[in-house]
């Protein structure tokens, strides 16, 4: 086992022992919870070694990495993550390997995943990210928008509404913040059943969203180690 590949065990068994913890805490079954490992601005060697060691979920959240690496790791068999804002431009694009983009907030970019799957021959699978926060920019579509806009992607006939996804914001205590995340993911599923992911929660509030009801968690720093300047 190389240096790396060591370094990268050891953070993924300290991550799983927070993980066991947080679900015994919020009285939750660790199968429930899948993590996506936030690979952005890191190597697809890394993309590699993580295979390796069992996770298979990869998150990116800028297109042209996401492309280069998926295409680098094509033979593995991962499930990949877009969860960065996207741009309508950009979805042909993604609609080639993203299994699931996490960052679906406006009507455009529903009319323009669904051009671009049914062009590329693909069912995609999206979640309504909703905001908790608009003022804070973190994106998403305010609350009261939320359910119309899941119509809208439930009715699209390339695409499949998979649930929901979650910033909590800066500098804030994400308790609350999640607290509010809980009756709009009751809502979505009180019309779309079948609509169960929720994506809550990061390296630094993994523990509040696990509570709040999180099914996928995005972890990059807590897992790859700090991030390498942007070239």
């Amino acid at each position: 086992m190389t240096d790396r590949s060591a370094e990268l065990a050891s953070k993924l068994a300290a991550l799983e022992a927070r993980l066991q913890a947080a679900c015994a805490a919020a009285g939750r079954n660790r199968d429930e919870l899948t993590v996506v490992a936030v690979t952005k601005t890191f190597p697809a060697d890394d993309v590699r070694r993580l295979a390796a060691l069992g996770i298979r979920d990869i998150g990116e959240n800028r297109d042209q990495e996401a492309a280069s690496k998926a295409a680098a790791c094509a033979e593995l068999d991962l499930r990949w993550h877009f969860i960065g804002q996207l741009q309508t431009n950009k979805a042909r694009s993604v609609a080639e390997y993203a299994h699931l983009v996490h960052s679906v907030d406006r009507d455009r970019l529903v009319a323009a995943l669904d051009t671009a799957a049914e062009r590329a021959g693909r069912e995609l699978g999206c979640l309504v990210q909703v905001s908790l926060q608009p003022a804070r920019g973190r994106g998403g579509i305010d609350p009261a928008g939320m359910l119309e806009l899941a119509d809208l992607v439930h009715t699209a006939p390339n695409l499949q509404l998979a649930g929901l996804m979650a910033v909590a914001p800066l500098d804030q205590d994400p308790v609350p913040a999640f607290e509010r995340l809980e009756p709009l993911v009751q809502a979505l599923r009180s019309r779309y059943p079948q609509a169960r992911i929720v994506s809550a929660g990061m390296s630094a509030d993994l523990e509040p969203a696990i509570g709040a009801g999180a099914t996928h968690v995005r972890v990059g720093s807590a897992l790859l180690g700090s991030r390498p300047p942007l070239r």
